[in-house]
């Protein structure tokens, strides 16, 4: 049997940075792999233009709207994350760079604010491509819930 002690979930957080810079889940807390993501099109009907899925800010709000949705649906919130891995398509209005600032603008919207004050552990890239030309950003995450 496993006490509430031995099931948490520690993070070392630092109000200086936006991401956690480790995360502990000690036995007996559920973890819950969430597959990468990408944002919707803004218009269902289109997804076949350059701006389709709109720029990276907007892809990761959609991305993460979702992730929220997802994970009430599983009875956790965006507290329970402990762990994101984002990968950023260079954008070709930016000369081909990734635009970590935008990505920084969504998340910072859900994560380390007042109302929910947990900072993931993160990792980001920039990688060539996603499976439509126009998606810029894909998350995928690891939650973990204590009993």
């Amino acid at each position: 049997m496993t006490t509430a002690a031995q099931a948490q979930v520690t993070r070392k957080q630092s109000d200086a940075s936006p991401i956690a810079s480790s995360a502990t889940v000690a036995a007996g807390a559920t973890l819950y792999f969430l597959s990468g993501a990408t944002g919707a099109p803004i218009d269902p009907k289109v997804t076949d233009t350059p701006d389709a899925y709109g720029d990276t800010e907007a892809q990761t709000m959609s991305i993460l709207t979702k992730m929220k949705a997802q994970l009430a649906d599983l009875g956790l919130g965006m507290g329970d994350v402990v762990k994101m891995t984002v990968f950023l398509v260079g954008d070709p209005k930016l000369g081909g760079k990734m635009d970590r600032d935008g990505m920084m603008r969504a998340y910072l919207k859900f994560f380390g604010t007042a109302e929910q004050p947990n900072k993931p552990t993160r990792s980001a890239f920039q990688i060539a491509g996603l499976a439509r030309p126009q998606q810029l950003v894909e998350i995928e995450a690891i939650a973990a819930k204590a009993p």
